[in-house]
């Protein structure tokens, strides 16, 4: 009896401990002073790198943690998309790439702390901003402003999200990796320009915010008013210029950009570690305490995701980690010996305001103090050409031209910006040599278009009102009669079609036949197409298909900007003079099933199941380089474990699916810019250190692994211009030095 009691007193205690260690575990304090964001009350001096979710595979993300962790990160940064967790009002989506919860509970098992952007506005290139596009119907919605619609959307999309991270226990609060969260996202210009309706609007998002309970600081980035106790912070090239808005709150780098996006057309940038570095060191220097590279994986813009419009396809960012997750030298080595300098010197740079000293014209040293075994410098040279030796604490220091030492002792130098001692990592594409089998080819019939359309009306449609963009594509279609007399029928020269589109490209035929193409840029969406047409006597019928290629991603009331076929359509050269057809009758192709866009995206000939459901023909020759076609062939996985690419450089525009999943839109449009000599010395833009010109901007596009079966891997093609898949090739994408 006495032996059962002291094990009943024994297992009390057990259960005791348990609870006592659980609670403290859940006791973890987020706060911050003027120095630091503080952890249990210690400040600390926090390196973050921004990985997104849905732009790798649930496969990838343990080994991008992983080395995100051994790259010095103490926080992984992600944005939450709305439009792909809210499809559609009230149905919700957690899967897949989706999955946010395995994504942050994957950053905690790998020990690090996590900072949630809800926005849920995000820009990042991403699809109409991360906004769905059935919000844009909300009746009487604004976006971002002082709006009763949109704030009852925006903060019931954040309850939810802040309700299933309290329920899984993810905020530090609660024992979870979520130390800090963001509302809204890069407000300043919006805010600027609304006047007192976007001050409202803030006001009560930061209140919004807080009144959820969180445990956790709220950051505010590019939004100088934010509203106490939101902590306001920097995005850019440089930040050392940057001051919160209250003198007791820390500086924060919510974007330190590590490269920048690419678009159709463009070139790819790259930014040099030794200039990144350099802006690292100097906002450090300057009393920063927390810096998130944007991005340090970039990833892949899969399916449709991309915005812009004319974002590629892959976003790679010239990140430390590059898009297919393999490790980019010198940019990943060179900052991971950054960070080990500035984790020397934590203690210091935390514990004290640095005592500035000049060393020369352009030669300054920022020293940290904080006791006798407390001390470190930072020893910075500005000028852009020359390098310095100069003289500190009775020592002397060489530094090279754009550069800064870190000494966390104040007298050994461990590191400096400009020299790298990494080699540079070469990319090889190499063939797989897994052939394509077969390729066979299904029509995008035109000749029935006009017999299939259910939808009428007098004059012109906006795109997105009637995809709501389920589809890239729209067809405009109509019919216009041409009589016998007409001189142009009698050797005359042939009549001009002019049409004018807000965007983003179009196709255009006549009586079936391709005439030709207009494309629109990211700069300039809107783009006019001018070009003499074969028509004969009778009914013509003319079909243009107008195709987005990502919506805007920024912009002030970007919502409201239209896409598809806006302006004029008119003939020009007939006998009686222009023939203007904007205002006649216009036929759109809808189904009953509510389908839009292209004959094969209703069959579903992307996946397994719907391509088996039709009839293809073997490829020729002779089907190579033509409009509005459908591939198919089947592969087989290769063996290793490299990751893997198709090489579309054979192709002209369009999408790709493999077994049912988007690799996302390729295009073969050549990169025009400046590529001359690079230089890491000076103030970094995206317009420097340009790189592909003459090029495809992209041409190859990344296939998870994951994605792959052993045997029988279906791949689709859906070509808009003309092209030869029989050229298209799986390669593994390796890097040596």
């Amino acid at each position: 009896m006495e032996t059962h009691s002291v094990s009943k007193l024994l297992a009390l205690y057990l259960v005791a401990a348990l609870f006592v260690g659980s609670e403290l575990i859940q006791c973890t304090t987020v706060s911050y002073d003027k120095k630091a964001i503080l952890i249990n009350g210690r400040r600390r001096l926090l390196i973050s790198g921004s990985i997104h979710y849905p732009r790798s595979t649930p496969e990838m993300w343990e080994g991008l943690i992983q080395k995100a962790k051994d790259g010095g990160l103490d926080v992984i940064d992600t944005y939450v998309f709305w439009n792909g967790h809210e499809p559609s009002p009230g149905n919700y989506y957690f899967e897949g790439r989706y999955d946010l919860v395995r994504f942050i509970r994957t950053v905690q098992k790998a020990g690090l702390y996590l900072h949630l952007r809800i926005g849920p506005y995000v820009c990042a290139e991403w699809n109409f901003g991360g906004f769905p596009v059935w919000l844009k119907y909300v009746p009487g919605i604004s976006f971002r402003t002082d709006n009763g619609p949109f704030k009852m959307a925006m903060q019931g999309f954040t309850q939810k999200i802040v309700q299933m991270m309290k329920n899984e226990r993810l905020f530090a609060s609660q024992g979870g990796p979520i130390i800090l969260s963001q509302i809204e996202n890069e407000y300043g210009p919006e805010s600027k320009a609304l006047g007192a309706a976007g001050h409202n609007y803030i006001n009560w998002a930061a209140k919004m915010a807080v009144g959820m309970n969180t445990g956790v600081p709220w950051v505010m980035c590019k939004e100088d008013d934010a509203p106490d106790p939101m902590i306001n912070a920097c995005n850019g090239f440089y930040c050392d210029g940057f001051t919160p808005n209250k003198p007791y709150k820390p500086t924060l780098w919510t974007e330190a950009w590590s490269g920048w996006f690419s678009e159709f057309g463009g070139t790819v940038h790259h930014r040099p570690v030794q200039d990144l570095a350099f802006a690292v060191a100097r906002f450090i220097q300057k009393g920063g305490s927390y810096v998130n590279y944007y991005m340090y994986h970039g990833g892949t813009n899969f399916g449709r995701t991309a915005g812009g419009p004319f974002i590629t396809t892959s976003y790679d960012y010239d990140a430390p980690i590059d898009e297919y997750g393999l490790i980019r030298e010198p940019k990943y080595t060179h900052l991971k010996e950054l960070h080990r300098a500035i984790k020397l010197s934590e203690h210091a740079l935390v514990s004290s305001d640095p005592t500035v000293t000049s060393l020369g014209s352009y030669q300054q040293a920022y020293v940290f103090n904080s006791g006798p075994r407390s001390c470190a410098a930072f020893l910075s040279n500005f000028h852009m050409k020359s390098a310095a030796t100069v003289t500190f604490n009775n020592m002397h220091y060489d530094l090279p031209a754009w550069s800064i030492s870190i000494l966390p002792d104040c007298r050994n130098a461990v590191f400096n910006t400009a020299k790298v001692g990494v080699p540079t990592s070469r990319v090889q594409m190499t063939p797989t040599h897994n052939r394509l089998l077969y390729w066979e080819t299904y029509d995008e019939d035109l000749s029935s278009l006009h017999d299939r359309s259910s939808i009428s009306t007098i004059g012109l449609l906006e795109q997105i009102n009637v995809t709501r963009d389920t589809s890239d594509y729209l067809w405009y279609m109509t019919n216009i009669e041409i009589n016998s007399w007409e001189s142009f029928l009698h050797g005359g020269k042939w009549p001009t079609l002019t049409l004018q589109s807000a965007g983003h490209a179009v196709h255009v035929f006549i009586n079936g036949q391709f005439s030709g193409s207009a494309f629109g840029t990211r700069e300039q969406r809107e783009f006019t197409f001018t070009k003499p047409v074969n028509l004969h006597a009778g009914i013509n019928r003319i079909a243009l298909l107008s195709i987005a290629v990502g919506l805007p991603n920024v912009g002030l009331h970007f919502e409201t900007w239209k896409t598809g076929i806006q302006g004029s359509v008119f003939l020009d050269g007939l006998s009686r003079g222009r023939k203007d057809l904007t205002m006649q009758k216009w036929l759109y192709k809808k189904t009953l099933s509510k389908q839009v866009g292209l004959n094969g995206e209703t069959m579903n000939l992307v996946s397994p199941s719907g391509a088996s459901s039709v009839d293809w023909i073997r490829a020729s020759l002779a089907t190579h380089n033509q409009q509005l076609k459908w591939y198919k062939a089947y592969f087989n996985a290769p063996l290793g474990n490299e990751p893997l690419a198709l090489d579309m450089r054979s192709m002209g525009k369009g999408q790709v699916w493999i077994n049912g999943q988007s690799i996302g839109r390729y295009w073969m449009a050549f990169a025009n810019g400046d590529c001359s000599m690079c230089s890491y010395t000076g103030t970094y833009r995206e317009t420097k250190c340009q790189l592909g010109c003459g090029q495809p901007t992209q041409r190859w596009y990344h296939v998870p692994r994951s994605w792959l079966k052993p045997t029988q891997n279906l791949l689709v093609v859906f070509e808009e211009l003309g092209g030869d898949p029989s050229k298209i090739t799986l390669v593994k994408r390796s890097l040596t030095r």
